[in-house]
């Protein structure tokens, strides 16, 4: 399974989908995310969906929620305060409060726990393999 995570950050849409969010401001609203290129309406479902099959494979235990943090916790975070807004909003606008509900409760989680999550390369300094050993 972490095997399948780490590939799926390789696929070129979900980095120019990133990419593409980056740019955007936090808490950007969904009339104004409309407002420009239709890409970014796009981006935040590649990008959503990823996290949201995420989401939904770390609440049923088939996925380990410390890798996923790991692998994406600081990413999700990110993506989640550029895609707050427009996805709690497509959610009224739908009628449809299922609409992005694993990504979300992925990113609550993960902003639970961040307090105390290191940078790898801080909380790793002195790791050695274990043929090192």
């Amino acid at each position: 399974m972490a095997a399948d995570l780490c590939r799926g950050f390789t696929d070129p849409e979900l980095a120019k989908a990133i990419n593409l969010l980056k740019s955007l401001p936090d808490g950007i609203s969904l009339k104004e995310l409309r407002s420009r290129d239709g890409n970014y309406e796009e981006a935040i479902q590649i990008v959503g969906m990823t996290f949201e099959t995420m989401g939904i494979l770390v609440q049923k235990d088939i996925a380990s929620f410390k890798i996923v943090q790991e692998l994406a916790g600081g990413l999700l975070l990110m993506m989640w305060r550029k895609m707050e807004n427009p996805i709690k909003e497509t959610r009224v606008e739908q009628g449809n409060p299922r609409f992005g509900e694993w990504v979300q409760w992925l990113a609550e989680r993960v902003e639970e726990r961040e307090p105390d999550i290191r940078p790898a390369f801080e909380a790793y300094a002195d790791w050695t393999t274990h043929r090192d050993r």
